[in-house]
């Protein structure tokens, strides 16, 4: 990928976005302790690591992270602002700065913390009826009978969009052929043993857990969909970062530091594992997170494999550059699955949402490249390929919609 320094980035950002980015005068943080959500995932790994590792206090920060119960309760203290920023669903950040289930509120997307990594499961009742993968799952919910009740984690979040996605390139309307609730990550597996749901996409390592614990079986997994795909996201509201830019960039190159520091070896994804093991954080065997974060996948019916494309916390930076061309993604699915009435203005809410000003001078700290442009090209597990040009054409382009 092309790479460019930071003042030619910044040059393509308009000059509203940039009004509130650092011109001088101390660096500073304003605010050195601050307080991080996370969900119990391994893709919280950035924000646990840059606390365990000493890097926030390298930049003049003490992380405090939060473990937080369900996603609508990191989005309801991000706006009350009893949390600073979080570990959070890129879908969660836009669904809030457009006011959708909730009170509209300005939010940034400070950077993309992980790639990769997620999954779709069935419950393994559903797997041994002939239900295990996109075509033989389709189907059967074609075949008629009881309407199946899928999961979850948020409605404009990653997992509703990814599964969103698979299921009607699979042939099924995911808002007509079957039913779909929200469950907090953590509760998945339990809710599929219970008989509650019939299957779930979810972040790690829960679909890992399920194939471990014999109650569900994997059928896809979200880079299925997307090869390299954003995830998790460092969010905030646009107030917090006004008012305290210094401590918005620092963190930033913290949590920069974290990601190239888990992804530099096996060695560090393995003590990374072990750490993000432990009750504070995800509270589950360190097995459950490790061979996943070091690529080895099992469907839970006896298939093997190594994923290309296994979680990813840096990857040169390519991981956490927030590129205006995924968050526009999410407004067109927004706009596809009717969570939106009226075509949002696709650019500009991507432009004011990630700041990719203060992006860059964080990268620059800390000698991270940036890519050329705040645009890039990924080809769909359809064959449609998405590259930010004509969002609304590109929204209506599928067969099955609200």
């Amino acid at each position: 990928m092309k790479r460019t320094g930071a003042a030619g980035l910044l040059a393509m950002v308009p000059q509203a976005v940039r009004a509130g980015a650092w011109a001088g005068g101390s660096d500073a943080p304003e605010k050195p302790a601050v307080r991080i959500g996370l969900i119990p995932l391994t893709d919280c790994a950035p924000v646990v690591m840059a606390a365990r590792l000493g890097l926030d206090g390298k930049h003049g920060l003490r992380i405090r992270a939060s473990k937080e119960a369900s996603w609508s309760a990191v989005r309801d203290k991000l706006v009350a602002g009893e949390l600073d920023a979080a570990h959070v669903l890129y879908g969660l950040v836009y669904g809030v700065e457009l006011g959708i289930g909730c009170v509209p509120r300005e939010m940034a997307v400070l950077m993309t913390l992980s790639a990769n990594g997620q999954g779709i499961s069935v419950s393994r009742r559903l797997a041994a009826s002939g239900a295990a993968d996109g075509a033989s799952l389709a189907r059967l919910v074609h075949a008629g009978g009881r309407r199946l009740v899928f999961a979850q984690t948020f409605p404009t979040g990653t997992h509703a969009m990814w599964l969103n996605y698979w299921l009607a390139a699979n042939g099924v309307d995911p808002l007509r052929d079957v039913r779909t609730i929200v469950v907090p990550p953590p509760q998945m597996v339990a809710n599929v043993r219970a008989g509650r749901i019939d299957a779930f996409c979810v972040g790690e390592p829960w679909n890992h857990y399920g194939v471990a614990d014999g109650t569900s079986v994997h059928v896809a997994s979200s880079q299925d969909v997307w090869p390299e795909h954003p995830e998790k996201v460092l969010g905030a509201t646009r107030e917090f970062v006004e008012r305290n830019p210094n401590t918005a960039r620092a963190l930033v190159a913290a949590l920069l530091e974290a990601g190239r520091w888990i992804d530099a070896s096996d060695a560090n994804r393995s003590r990374m594992a072990e750490v993000i093991a432990r009750e504070p954080y995800v509270n589950v065997p360190v097995e459950v997170i490790l061979d996943r974060i070091l690529g080895r996948y099992q469907d839970g019916m006896g298939r093997t494999w190594t994923d290309a494309h296994a979680m990813r916390f840096h990857a040169d930076g390519a991981v956490n550059f927030p590129w205006l061309s995924d968050g526009m993604w999410f407004l067109t699915q927004f706009k596809r699955w009717g969570l939106v009435r009226e075509a949002p203005d696709y650019a500009a809410v991507a432009a004011r949402v990630n700041r990719v000003d203060l992006y860059a001078q964080a990268a620059a700290q800390v000698k991270v490249a940036v890519p050329a442009q705040p645009m890039r090209a990924s080809r769909l597990m359809d064959g449609i390929v998405w590259d930010g040009t004509a969002p609304e054409r590109y929204a209506a382009a599928h067969h099955i919609h609200a």
